[in-house]
C-alpha cells in the first residue's frame, strides 16, 4: 500500500482527502504544519508528498526546499496543492522540486487524485 503525507492546515480538507485516498488503496499520512510535515517525512518515508504552501510553523517553500535538499527525501515526488495561482510561485516551486503544481479551486477531488497517480506511475 502506498503511502501519501498530505501537509494541509485545514482538517476539513485532510478528512476529505483521507477518505478518498483510503477508498483509492493508499495510506494517508496526516500534518497540520510544516514543520510537523517535515518530520513525519523523514521518519514515514512516504511515496509522494501532497504540500500545501500557506503553513504555519513552516512555509511549504520551505518545507519543498529542505525535502529536496535531504539525500533521504529528495527522490519523494511531491505535488504542491494551494490556493496560490501567482506564476511566481509556480515556478518557485517547481525550481526548488516540486513534481507537480496544483491550484485547489482549479481541480476537483478526483482530479488530485487521477495527479497523485500519474505521479506514482499508476
Amino acid at each position: 500500500m502506498k503511502k501519501i503525507l498530505f501537509i494541509e492546515d485545514e482538517s476539513a480538507l485532510q478528512k476529505t482527502f483521507g477518505e478518498i485516498l483510503s477508498q483509492e488503496g493508499f495510506k494517508m499520512i496526516s500534518a497540520l504544519d510544516g514543520e510537523t510535515g517535515l518530520n513525519l517525512a523523514k521518519k514515514e518515508k512516504p511515496d509522494l508528498i501532497l504540500l500545501d504552501l500557506i503553513l504555519p510553523k513552516l512555509h511549504g517553500f520551505e518545507v519543498l526546499k529542505r525535502l529536496k535538499g535531504d539525500s533521504e527525501t529528495k527522490e519523494i515526488p511531491i505535488i504542491v496543492l494551494t490556493n496560490l495561482e501567482e506564476i511566481a510561485d509556480v515556478e518557485k516551486a517547481i525550481e526548488l522540486g516540486a513534481t507537480t503544481y496544483l491550484v485547489k479551486a482549479n481541480y476537483s477531488l478526483e482530479e488530485v487524485v487521477q495527479k497523485i497517480k500519474k505521479a506514482l506511475g499508476e
